[in-house]
């Protein structure tokens, strides 16, 4: 009896393989040979799962996008306030662990690629307005139950997410989490203000 194969699975498996080259080396070391060599495929096996290189790599952006979008819409669904649900989300778009500084550092990779493919670029141009419109929404919970004051919030939401993308740069830099504890004192300070 053939052994039956779950593509989408293996699709899954490469896309890994993909970052966990990508962390360790940076874009340039993503190459096909690298990635079938670690992920235990002959040289021309993973054209059954990718044409090239560059489906690889959009499949990379897509997932780690989808993952970080997943946590952040994920975080202050369970908290009994506005407010709680306001500092889970402001938490949970500022790497906090190994696995989310990890994803960042691979996107980073990832964002000059994106800048010559403009349907990964409009993907993560959504990506940006869809983490604004929840944190405005999550804002505006916050206001109607009388946790901060109300206030133009589309500023206060560009400022948040460049600093959430700015946290994400740093970590570049500071890959053991050495700086959790100053986005922490900031997202403090945000709420703070906005009370």
């Amino acid at each position: 009896m053939p052994k039956i194969i779950d593509h989408d699975q293996r699709r899954r498996d490469i896309v890994e393989v993909a970052k966990s080259i990508i962390l360790k080396g940076g874009f340039e070391a993503a190459t096909m040979r690298s990635i079938a060599a670690e992920a235990g495929f002959a040289n021309g096996a993973l054209k059954h799962y990718f044409p090239g290189k560059e489906s690889i790599v959009a499949a990379t952006f897509e997932t780690i996008l989808q993952q970080m979008s997943e946590g952040v819409q994920a975080a202050g669904e369970e908290p009994t306030s506005a407010d709680a649900a306001l500092r889970g989300f402001l938490q949970a778009t500022i790497p906090r662990d190994q696995e989310q500084i990890a994803a960042g550092r691979v996107l980073l990779a990832l964002w000059e690629y994106a800048m010559a493919n403009e349907s990964l670029a409009e993907l993560y141009r959504g990506h940006l307005a869809s983490w604004r419109a929840s944190l405005i929404e999550r804002m505006e919970a916050a206001r109607d139950e009388g946790s901060i004051r109300d206030q133009d919030y589309g500023p206060l939401a560009n400022e948040y997410i460049s600093a959430a993308v700015g946290a994400t740069v740093i970590n570049l830099m500071y890959p053991d989490g050495e700086r959790i504890a100053d986005y922490e004192t900031y997202i403090d300070q945000f709420l703070a203000r906005l009370r």
